[in-house]
């Protein structure tokens, strides 16, 4: 689960499997929880279902740790999150890097026009 103690190196614990799924269901579909992940990575996460248990140092440093790795300057489109779906998920449920490189775009990537 995701209250484990973090991994070595300061890595944060891989994440539920059903919290990645949900996480990857909304930034995929809902724009108002893509604009809450941009603004607090942590914040969504908990929307997401991750279990913060009162009083519990180590969950709280882990959310922290998960906060900083998935930090995003601008997220993907929901199109490419949703493409890369499989990618993402075993990426943040494994022990991995847990930096998911299809949620950031790039700053100097184009942004398309709605016409």
């Amino acid at each position: 689960m995701a209250t484990k103690k973090t991994g070595a190196a300061g890595k944060p614990t891989p994440l539920d499997p059903k919290v990645a799924d949900k996480l990857l269901d909304l930034l995929g579909t809902d724009n108002e929880f893509r604009r809450l992940f941009k603004k607090d990575p942590g914040a969504a996460l908990v929307k997401a279902g991750y279990k913060l248990p009162k009083g519990d140092a180590a969950a709280a440093e882990n959310l922290q740790r998960l906060h900083d790795r998935l930090h995003v300057e601008k997220i993907a489109p929901k199109a490419v999150v949703q493409k890369a779906r499989q990618e993402i998920k075993t990426s943040l449920i494994s022990e991995l890097a847990m930096q998911p490189i299809h949620l950031n775009v790039p700053s100097s990537a184009v942004r398309r026009k709605r016409s």
